[in-house]
């Protein structure tokens, strides 16, 4: 898998190492089992931004589902504003590869493709609720620079992936200060937001076809200028509730290093 996704991100503008944010999760389940690992790396300049993501089950979470997926997002900056111009995404789910587009046309409806088509039936989508969305890495990008700017973290995205159109509700759960915990050495102050994933269409309609996250909360600090970083995490997934701790955290002068 990724030969599009390689492609593409070999002929994307390199940005200035300054502008690079690397973060690298891990995620646990009960009794401390591994069982996913995450990356997310963001570039930005005045102009522009880039989102890379990928994870993958390891451990024991690849034998309730076997899932690795690598995500990537290119946009441009409207008033400071990230919005999205192409998202590409391919998701390898037991062996079944499923490979997501998204061309965002401004001020226009998206226009979006998603192969092979879903084997059994899903909600429908209006194309009417597709204008205005923006992918899920732009979405977190967008909470992640209101909250930089000292605002709560009450904020509705509607989103598109090309196969599943929903709405992430974050909503604000205040000041917290968080201690080590679970071999993540971070302490300090945070903001915690819940997230609550809407499902409007695309989605399977026997529920016991569950996909990605569906619901949790996300703790934030200010570890970065202009950019508030999760550094913990509790989600409500497929596989079960996962913790995601952040491990490591590279840029904009900052190289932290919070788990072995």
């Amino acid at each position: 898998m990724g030969a599009g996704l390689v492609l593409l991100v070999a002929a994307v503008r390199p940005a200035a190492a300054a502008d690079v944010v690397d973060m690298r999760f891990e995620g646990f389940g009960p009794a401390g089992l591994h069982l996913v690992t995450t990356h997310t790396v963001i570039e930005e300049a005045p102009a522009w931004y880039q989102i890379q993501g990928d994870f993958a089950t390891a451990g024991l979470g690849a034998l309730f589902v076997n899932v690795a997926n690598r995500s990537l997002t290119q946009g441009r900056e409207v008033a400071d504003t990230p919005q999205p111009e192409l998202f590409e995404s391919e998701t390898d789910r037991n062996g079944v590869v499923q490979r997501n587009r998204v061309d965002y046309r401004s001020g226009g409806v998206p226009s979006g493709s998603s192969t092979p088509a879903p084997r059994e039936p899903v909600t429908p989508i209006s194309l009417g609720s597709l204008t205005g969305t923006v992918d899920n890495l732009t979405a977190y990008l967008l909470l992640e620079r209101r909250l930089a700017r000292g605002e709560n973290c009450d904020l509705r995205v509607p989103v598109f992936d090309g196969r599943h159109r929903y709405d992430l509700q974050f909503s604000d759960a205040g000041n917290q200060v968080l201690s080590p915990a679970d071999g993540q050495k971070f302490s300090g102050a945070t903001r915690a937001c819940h997230m609550a994933r809407h499902e409007i269409g695309g989605f399977y309609i026997d529920r016991n076809h569950e996909e990605g996250a569906r619901a949790g909360t996300i703790w934030y600090a200010p570890l970065l200028p202009d950019l508030a970083v999760p550094v913990r995490m509790s989600m409500e997934t497929e596989i079960g509730e996962i913790s995601i701790l952040l491990a490591q955290l590279r840029g904009r002068g900052v190289n932290l290093k919070l788990m072995e």
